[in-house]
């Protein structure tokens, strides 16, 4: 008789809340696979977090079961919102409970965004092991608010605001999905992409970021020289037909696109990415060692962006540009200078490969495989 080790992983709506824990989904199904026959264990996963379209149709393309609560931001919004949310949580609450008595979870990982924390909450009052992952280096409300009931706090950055002293931090860097891709590397149709030429990356993530592709663009048109470039720019749905019309203007033969599912193999490709300053961003930058040009989201809760960017800046391994003084000059000036100092390129590259920890994914997968003594 296999004996059937129940695993949940609340929270999401993001990708930078959902893929870490795809990510440590993965790698438990990666341990367990060749133990199966052994150990007589297999596990069953189930993500609980929103009905946002983004989190249901990333986790059915990769195969895992999902369920929705009720549950809404407290952070913002007049007293009225705030009692609103409130009473939210004890509905989102009312239906985790249900969960934990249906679905029996040996334990319960929280990955951030406000969906998690009815969930967590609910394992700790039945008593049921539990940890929180923190992607950023300043952690959002709800692991804020969750800290003082997980177990275990896995962070990212080894200096996260407010719990650097916690003696329940295990500071094991941020979950990284492994390369697989979804779309495949044939079906990448790269405009002229010549491989001895210089490879620029520049996205906003999924959403795209109307300021870096209008400062990208305005210094395109300051340079004399794009034809020495590879470029690669994921635009956002809602700028994508504007670029498109820009690069078409400047007899530029860019590979742009609103969204690629491919990112991973799309940075293996880049000599220097102009980004985001998102942890999962940062973290696959790090493992790949990448240097990068980092434009914090201005608007990110607690400004975390900000905080992640300085904290690859301060070690040598990015550059930062702050949203509210990048412009097509400024963007220009630091890439030419990046462009044209290969030592400098080489050392951030190095300096980012020194943060990385490519294994983060595993050992969270296996500190939960050791609570029911499972060894990977």
């Amino acid at each position: 008789m296999k004996k059937v080790l129940n695993i949940i992983i609340a929270g999401g709506k993001t990708g930078g809340h959902l893929f870490p824990g795809i990510a440590i989904a993965q790698a438990l199904d990666r341990i367990l696979a060749p133990m199966v026959e052994q150990t007589n264990h297999q596990v069953n996963i189930l993500f609980i977090g929103t009905t946002a379209p983004f989190e249901t149709q990333t986790l059915e393309k990769y195969g895992y079961a999902h369920k929705a609560i009720f549950s809404k931001p407290i952070k913002g919004g007049n007293l009225f919102s705030k009692a609103f949310s409130i009473s939210i949580i004890f509905i989102s609450l009312i239906q985790s409970m249900v969960i934990m008595k249906n679905f029996k979870p040996d334990f319960v990982l929280g990955v951030g965004g406000f969906s998690s924390f009815a969930i967590v909450l609910a394992a700790w009052i039945f008593r049921i092991p539990t940890a929180i992952q923190e992607q950023n280096a300043f952690p959002g409300l709800t692991n804020r608010l969750l800290s003082g009931f997980a177990k275990t706090i896995f962070t990212s950055f080894k200096e996260t605001k407010g719990f650097a002293h916690n003696p329940k931090v295990n500071y094991v860097g941020n979950p990284v999905r492994k390369t697989e891709s979804i779309e495949s590397e044939d079906n990448l149709n790269l405009n002229n992409f010549d491989p001895d030429k210089f490879t620029l990356l520049v996205t906003g993530g999924s959403q795209g970021a109307t300021s870096i592709n209008t400062a990208f663009m305005d210094a395109l048109e300051l340079m004399t020289d794009t034809d020495k470039f590879n470029i690669i720019h994921q635009t956002g749905i809602s700028d994508e037909a504007e670029i498109l019309q820009r690069y078409s203007r400047l007899k530029i033969n860019a590979t742009t696109k609103a969204f690629f599912h491919n990112m991973p193999q799309l940075q293996e490709m880049a000599d220097l990415v102009i980004t985001r300053a998102g942890a999962g961003t940062i973290s696959e930058l790090c493992i790949k060692g990448l240097p990068a040009i980092l434009i914090p989201f201005p608007h990110a809760a607690d400004d975390h962006q900000t905080y992640n960017a300085k904290a690859l800046e301060e070690q040598g391994a990015a550059v930062m540009i702050r949203d509210n003084e990048l412009t097509g000059h400024a963007l220009k000036e630091k890439m030419e200078d990046l462009i044209e100092n290969r030592e400098r390129l080489d050392h951030m590259a190095q300096m980012s490969r020194r943060l990385a920890m490519p294994d983060a994914d595993e050992k969270i997968a296996n500190h939960i495989l050791k609570t029911k003594d499972i060894k990977g």
